[in-house]
């Protein structure tokens, strides 16, 4: 297959968890693009494209060789016109410029302190020594004090997710009737956590949960077949 999307998985191949491989998997599912998911460990991916990037997702689509999930759907937007749009035209577009740094820094950030040894506990061994390294170098601390007490956090992440909260209890998606890329950025979020780690952040049955319920399903249940913690 010409187009090939690399990701990043843990121990097992299966266990498929970035956040945003996970955006960018879904945007091609929505565009009706066929594609090849190849999962590789944290160590594995500098050798992947060098030249594009040492972070996934990493989009080969025959000659052309894209880097970033932001860059991946504008890519896909912009080559494939003829496919569903990822963003409902320019304004759209823009929309989900402000939906991605929104869903980095306060939803994204809060999730990672939840369950960043989660995430270590499902790398192999030498995936956990470089990621325990990198992690406590950048958070100050060890791992295991990062994430304790994440019971009483949760109720920040909560306060975090209120905008959502406000804006599906009237429409099914982000993007009204029907999915659009805001919806996959935040989705990457929440199944990140729902892949690598058994702590629940969201509950089924509020309007975030059912909207993200909704999001396991689409593509014929295309996320959900990938297992959770």
């Amino acid at each position: 297959m010409d187009r090939i999307l690399y990701e990043l998985c843990g121990a097992r191949r299966e266990q498929v968890f970035s956040p945003f491989s996970w955006r960018a998997k879904m945007a091609l599912k929505h565009k009706g693009l066929d594609f090849e998911a190849r999962p590789h460990s944290f160590l594995e991916i500098p050798g992947i494209a060098p030249e594009a990037g040492r972070t996934v997702p990493i989009l080969s689509d025959g000659e052309r060789i894209v880097c970033d999930s932001w860059a991946i759907a504008t890519y896909l937007e912009d080559t494939y016109p003829d496919r569903p749009s990822l963003f409902g035209g320019d304004g759209g577009r823009a929309a989900c410029k402000l939906i991605e740094g929104w869903a980095n820094a306060a939803v994204s950030a809060r999730v990672a302190q939840l369950i960043v040894k989660d995430i270590h506990d499902i790398l192999g061994p030498e995936d956990q020594a470089y990621f325990r390294e990198s992690r406590e170098k950048r958070f100050g601390r060890p791992l295991e004090e990062v994430q304790a007490g994440r019971e009483e956090r949760l109720a920040d992440l909560t306060t975090a997710l209120l905008p959502l909260h406000l804006m599906l209890k009237s429409q099914p998606f982000i993007g009204g009737e029907a999915p659009l890329f805001g919806d996959y950025i935040l989705f990457g979020t929440f199944q990140w956590a729902r892949v690598a780690s058994p702590f629940r952040l969201i509950d089924p049955e509020t309007p975030v949960g059912m909207w993200f319920e909704r999001c396991l399903d689409l593509f014929d249940g295309y996320a959900r077949a990938t297992p959770a913690a």
